[in-house]
């Protein structure tokens, strides 16, 4: 039996994830299973799921680095979850209909198309990103403190507020 179309809230949280995935470089949005999949060179790196088989949440699955998918879900099982299907490969589904954290969203979704990504995207990709902390490290140096505008990047809080989470649960575990 094919999947129905999925339609949504035309100024709803999936507006704004498509804007999010869209921006990362050479990305398409196709429609499969009903829903709307993001890919990059042909690979799928997010998916939405719109009440899929009547799970009655908004949320997004997303391809996801080794471990990640566990840290999360253990962090904060309200937010995040083991998506059916592709969850035992690692991806990660995120909520849209809860208080969204847009900013660690952007890093999740960068993630998973880093991993999909062609290796020629990636490397662009990871090294302008390197290149961001390269002169937010040599200004640091110079004045001490971190410039705004490196602090306040979404990429940067999110990664910062990973950290912070992983940190936490490691030491709770090592216990």
């Amino acid at each position: 039996m094919a999947h129905p179309h999925m339609d949504y809230d035309p100024n709803g949280p999936v507006k704004r994830l498509r804007e999010i995935c869209l921006a990362l470089p050479e990305t398409i949005e196709q429609e499969a299973w009903g829903e709307c999949t993001f890919r990059v060179a042909g690979k799928m790196f997010a998916m939405t799921d719109n009440n899929h088989h009547g799970t009655g949440r908004v949320a997004v699955w997303c391809k996801a680095p080794p471990m990640v998918q566990e840290i999360l879900v253990a962090s904060d099982s309200k937010r995040f979850f083991k998506p059916p299907y592709v969850g035992h490969k690692g991806w990660l589904g995120v909520r849209l209909d809860v208080e969204v954290d847009w900013d660690e969203l952007v890093a999740i979704l960068e993630d998973g198309w880093l991993m999909s990504a062609p290796k020629r995207l990636a490397v662009a990709r990871r090294s302008t990103s390197a290149e961001v902390n390269t002169v937010a490290k040599r200004d640091r140096k110079r004045t001490g403190t971190v410039p705004a505008k490196v602090e306040s990047s979404p990429l940067a809080r999110a990664v910062a507020k990973s950290r912070k989470r992983l940190a936490t649960l490691t030491s709770v575990r090592m216990k």
